[in-house]
């Protein structure tokens, strides 16, 4: 198949705003050119340029269409508007039976006449997040002024008019030139194809493939960092972001004035981050290295020296701005600044921030002996946590937040433990965080994420399918993953009903169940993403409602699992059945005479399989219940395992609809028992397959 090759030359265009881009192209070239049937398309995205190559076909052939059209007795206007709506005129139509049909050719067209009929309104629409208009009266607008466009089809030029009436499009015309190193090979060259082209740019200092760009940055710092004895902190976000400033990385290492170096860790790293957008470096030990390491879009004939050194200067210049927060910020005492949290608002219905930490406290302290935490240290990590958003770090850097905190309560003569909450609290932020495992660190980040839920859900706040304005949902996983792995046994009511006491608004009851069906519902996603069957959870969860285990995430999730691994087995799978086949009998019957439930009259029994099946059933019931008190669920799968048999007996033996009206009536009463004793774990009716 011929190959499509199109490149969209241009100003610097955000390192954000470029795979997203091209993506943006490769949909929308996708649906334009559908009749030609794009294949196998590829993308590359860099500071000046998005491109794309896709397989096409060479023609479109031509075709025939047909339409049925209004009716024959229908109005002239009728008819006159189905012509206008297709461009059609009346020798197209033609009479079958009480209706018009319009049935014309459409003549075939070369894959090129498809393409330049097609891409200049596709590129006149091109949705990027933020667009500019430059120079001239043109109102065609791009993500930074777009220099040039290359349009290729199997290595001839395809040519297009850029106008729209008298707009002149900033005077655009596709060809086949594009356009290599803005300093170190300028100037236009013109190519063939999409193979031609990456190899050209390459000898014009232009790495087009964005992957291969990221891996050589990877590749050269590890290496330049290596040469030292030293390591670069990963930061896969920084990498992805530099890849997209740079079309020629040369990888450079500078060295930190050892004036800085007392600075924590984290200040530098950031501030040479969000500033500089250099990578930090630790010795083999894992200690701060005093060196960076950057990213330069040119080879230098000095070997990247007097770059190096530019970029020495100005991290000085960053770092002592640093040490000016840093220093100022030491002067005032952590314990000090909880008072100026007033003047911070949290929310216009919630309060301020120092409300907040209030709240936070008394929570803290009322988690602390759950998790085996000392109160009065929680209570104080708590009234602390928030303390450092009135700092000029925090304010400079909101990165930091909870990390300045640390260091400052450390400087202040606070226990190390407090420090740890102040810094941990926020924790986990990402699915790739670690969740806080020390104890007054659980309970202060545990407290924050229920003041954080409960309180927007007392305002009416909640979540919907289209936005988490306040990360309620990040709020609910981060409590998740820190009961999960850290093996606590909590009740989110309880929890939830503490925190309701603090609030100056409280939740009524209903709301309360309904921020723990929150929970309950990011968890049971979060079991399906983990490979658990959804009606599988679905079973464990419904039976549990209003149990004890409804709200304590670590028995739902055991009885989830101990379900789907009961169902794996062969007696799992029998009995599955048996209560599908007692279920659907049930159903039935109810229907004419039911229900059917209470207890089995035993002295009605008149086959020893009836009487086996009940004592057996009785025996699982007070198995079931006593694995369950003991919240032993392995215990109780067994216990129902031993249904198999005499269950498979009485259904081979034993006919249900007896003529006898009472055998009948007891006979469907133990069904229902059958029912009702495996409900007991979980709902098996939820079972599909």
């Amino acid at each position: 198949m011929p190959e499509f090759f199109l490149e969209l030359f241009s100003e610097e265009i955000p390192a954000r705003m470029q795979a997203r881009g091209a993506e943006t192209l490769a949909r929308l070239i996708g649906e334009a050119l559908a009749p030609l049937r794009p294949d196998n398309p590829r993308l590359f995205w860099g500071p000046r340029r998005i491109a794309l190559v896709v397989e096409v076909q060479g023609e479109v052939a031509a075709r025939i269409i047909t339409e049925r059209g209004p009716r024959a007795s229908a109005p002239e206007a009728a008819l006159a508007g189905f012509l206008r709506k297709h461009d059609a005129a009346r020798a197209d139509l033609v009479a079958e039976g009480d209706y018009w049909v319009l049935r014309r050719t459409i003549p075939g067209q070369s894959a090129a006449e498809v393409i330049a009929a097609a891409l200049p309104p596709l590129l006149w629409r091109f949705p990027w997040p933020k667009s500019m208009r430059w120079g001239g009266k043109s109102q065609f607008t791009w993500v930074r002024p777009l220099r040039r466009i290359m349009c290729l089809l199997d290595g001839a030029m395809v040519r297009f008019d850029f106008r729209q009436g008298e707009d002149d499009g900033h005077g655009l015309v596709a060809g086949d030139e594009t356009e290599g190193h803005r300093f170190l090979a300028p100037g236009a060259f013109a190519v063939r194809n999409a193979e031609d082209w990456r190899e050209r740019l390459r000898e014009r200092f232009v790495i087009a493939d964005p992957t291969e760009r990221r891996e050589k940055i990877r590749h050269d710092l590890e290496t330049l960092a290596t040469a030292r004895g030293l390591r670069i902190i990963p930061d896969d976000g920084l990498l992805d972001e530099v890849t997209g400033l740079v079309e020629w990385p040369v990888a450079l290492l500078g060295t930190i004035d050892p004036a800085f170096m007392d600075l924590p860790p984290e200040v530098r790293q950031v501030s040479m981050r969000v500033n500089q957008r250099y990578f930090a470096l630790q010795d083999a030990n894992h200690r701060p290295a005093p060196h960076f390491a950057f990213i330069a879009n040119i080879t230098a004939d000095d070997g990247g020296a007097a770059i190096i050194a530019g970029n020495e200067r100005v991290l000085r210049a960053r770092l002592a701005d640093a040490r000016h927060f840093y220093d100022l910020d030491r002067r005032v005492r952590l314990e000090s600044r909880v008072e100026a949290l007033k003047s911070v608002t949290f929310h216009a219905k919630l309060g301020t921030q120092y409300a907040r930490a209030q709240r936070i406290a008394k929570l803290a302290a009322c988690i602390a002996p759950m998790v085996g935490a000392d109160p009065s240290m929680a209570e104080r990590a708590g009234l602390l946590a928030k303390a450092d958003l009135t700092t000029g770090m925090v304010g400079e850097f909101p990165e930091l937040q909870g990390v300045m905190g640390y260091y400052y309560a450390l400087h202040d003569g606070e226990g190390k433990d407090v420090a740890r909450a102040i810094r941990d609290h926020y924790l986990p932020k990402g699915t790739g965080d670690a969740v806080p495992t020390a104890p007054i660190s659980v309970a202060v980040a545990l407290a924050d994420k229920f003041d954080q839920l409960a309180a927007f859900f007392a305002i009416g706040e909640k979540p919907t399918g289209s936005g988490d304005p306040y990360a309620l949902r990040r709020a609910a996983l981060g409590i998740i993953r820190i009961v999960r792995e850290n093996h606590l046994r909590l009740s989110l009511w309880a929890l939830i009903t503490l925190m309701n006491e603090i609030l100056p608004s409280r939740l009524p009851i209903v709301m309360i169940s309904a921020v723990t069906d929150f929970f309950i519902e990011r968890l049971r996603l979060q079991l399906r993403e983990e490979g658990l069957r959804h009606d599988i959870v679905s079973a464990a969860f419904h039976t549990s409602k209003g149990s004890e285990r409804h709200d304590d995430l670590l028995l739902l999730i055991a009885a989830a699992k101990a379900t789907a691994a009961f169902l794996e087995t062969a007696e799992g799978e029998n009995l599955l059945a048996a209560y599908r086949r007692a279920v659907n009998i049930l159903r039935i019957e109810d229907k004419k005479d039911g229900p059917h439930e209470g207890k089995p009259d035993r002295s009605s029994f008149t086959q020893s399989e009836e009487r086996v099946l009940y004592e057996a059933l009785e025996k699982a019931r007070s198995d079931i219940e006593n694995a369950m008190a003991a919240k032993d669920f392995q215990s109780a799968m067994r216990a129902m395992a031993r249904l198999r048999a005499p269950i498979d007996a009485f259904f081979e033996k034993v006919t249900v609809n007896d003529p006898d009206p009472a055998l009948r009536r007891n006979r469907l009463r133990l069904l229902s028992r059958i029912r009702d004793t495996m409900n007991r774990f979980a709902d098996f009716s939820l079972i599909e397959g």
